[in-house]
């Protein structure tokens, strides 16, 4: 008898495959309450990673790390009108503490601009106090109707960024800068996603803002999934809270501000984009274990494996030896391909005598007989291999499942069948957008002519990237 595959084909059922793979790659659980999550150990060194990769370039863009409480006044959301209209369906409120009602009601944070700003307005007094870069890593809850592990979670982990100011072109150029150099570069050279880095209209742009900067991923069955963004909130806030600053002319100001934040979605991104029918696939400049050296039998091929170890961790690898040989070698195979682990090195009695391994790689597949003296120098070059292969075939599913179309009926039709499609944003305009979302199809980003992000909405030659989305 045919042994069962462990998950079902992306071909057959997309959403099921990924809620399979979740689940045998051991990534996360459910959580008791409908929308929330348990992030298990391999799943959180994914989002470790992230975070590592991710911390590192937001403090090389000069952002601080600060923390705000999860507690925020609802007062504080309704100073500003369109941040609370756009965020009050999903708002979780807390109305009793301690056992009795509270005097007025919080809200359990559901983004950090008004509370942030409460501050910004205490520290900011003078120019000299600017620019103020602040990021912190939190959590927060937005009420999930569809939850989705990783996709959509009532509550989920993120990072949200918050700047102020002395003028619109210093903010406007900070956002670009997270947007391109932060977030752009993470996703591309470390998540390996090939991501469109666009422009939101309108209609998609986040409550509160003047521009919202997007970047857009093509997932494994044509998709779209925003990746991340980057917010021009003008002077919006510094309005509704007082946070101004004294000019070097001695008059008082308002500042300029941003806010930009990723979050656990990219793991979502990351099994979609690349995960397969075997399990995930994982970038190795992301991996949190590159390696797995793996004993077949024996107490010889226990210690070869740990000396081995040792060698590659010193060589600067990311390695897990796995020398459980009290568990069946093919269980443990199959499991680590599910994590997607780009590299397997396995070594039994009979390899020891060859002074040979036999290293199985996950990405591009096969395995190939290998002398253990070479791995150290061997590895490092096959891991790059394979992280260019990644963003090479997540480039190639972009480009070849992305149409030129000039009307609304081809776009939409573009999308319903499982890609993307390009049109000129004005041929589209907001009537067809609006004609788009009838058929839940939506524009995920204006670029320019040139692939570029525009400067303006209405700038010439925009074109609308249109597709359905997660």
């Amino acid at each position: 008898m045919a042994k069962a595959p462990v998950l079902t084909p992306q071909a057959e059922d997309f959403p099921r495959w990924y809620q399979d793979l979740i689940n045998k790659a051991e990534l996360a659980d459910n959580g008791p309450v409908r929308g929330t999550m348990v992030i298990r150990p391999y799943g959180y060194g994914l989002w470790e990673r992230m975070q590592q990769e991710m911390d590192a370039r937001i403090k090389d863009a000069g952002a601080q790390n600060a923390y705000f409480p999860l507690f925020i006044p609802q007062s504080y959301l309704t100073r500003e009108a369109e941040h609370v209209e756009g965020f009050a369906p999903e708002l979780a409120v807390v109305t009793h503490g301690g056992g009795k009602e509270l005097d007025e009601p919080v809200v359990v944070r559901p983004t950090s601009e008004t509370i942030v700003n409460e501050y910004f307005s205490k520290w900011v007094q003078s120019y000299r106090d600017l620019p103020l870069l602040i990021n912190q890593w939190a959590n927060v809850v937005r009420w999930e109707m569809r939850p989705r592990v990783f996709l959509r979670t009532s509550e989920f982990l993120w990072q949200e960024g918050h700047t102020a100011h002395v003028t619109y072109e210093d903010a406007r150029d900070y956002a670009a800068r997270i947007h391109t150099d932060v977030y752009g570069d993470f996703m591309t050279n470390v998540l390996g996603i090939d991501v469109v880095l666009g422009r939101k209209t309108a209609k998609e742009r986040f409550a509160g803002a003047i521009n919202t900067l997007t970047l857009e991923g093509m997932m494994g069955d044509g998709k779209a999934l925003q990746l991340g963004t980057s917010h021009e909130l003008g002077t919006n806030f510094a309005k509704a809270f007082n946070t101004q600053y004294l000019s070097k002319e001695g008059k008082q100001e308002l500042v300029w501000q941003t806010s930009w934040g990723v979050s656990t979605r990219m793991v979502g991104g990351l099994i979609m984009s690349h995960g397969d029918d075997n399990g995930l696939r994982v970038p190795p400049r992301l991996a949190h274990v590159q390696v797995v050296v793996m004993a077949i039998k024996g107490d010889e091929a226990v210690g070869a494996v740990r000396e081995l170890g040792a060698q590659l961790k010193a060589a600067g690898l990311r390695v897990f030896v796995d020398d459980r040989v009290d568990t069946p070698f093919g269980r443990r195979a199959v499991d680590w391909e599910l994590k997607g682990v780009p590299v397997r090195v396995e070594i039994g009695p009979r390899d020891l005598e060859a002074g040979t391994a036999m290293l199985a790689r996950r990405i591009p597949g096969g395995k190939e007989a290998v002398q253990i003296s070479d791995l150290a120098a061997l590895l490092p070059k096959v891991l790059e291999e394979d992280q260019e292969q990644l963003l090479r075939e997540s480039r190639e599913r972009r480009i070849s499942r992305t149409s030129d179309v000039s009307t609304i009926e081809e776009a939409a039709e573009a999308a319903i069948a499982g890609g993307w499609a390009r049109i000129p944003w004005a041929d589209l305009g907001p009537e067809g957008e609006a004609k788009l979302a009838e058929q839940a199809v939506s524009v995920r980003c204006l670029i320019a002519e040139d692939g570029s992000v525009p400067q303006a909405d209405d700038a010439p030659g925009n074109l609308a990237i249109v597709a359905r989305s997660y």
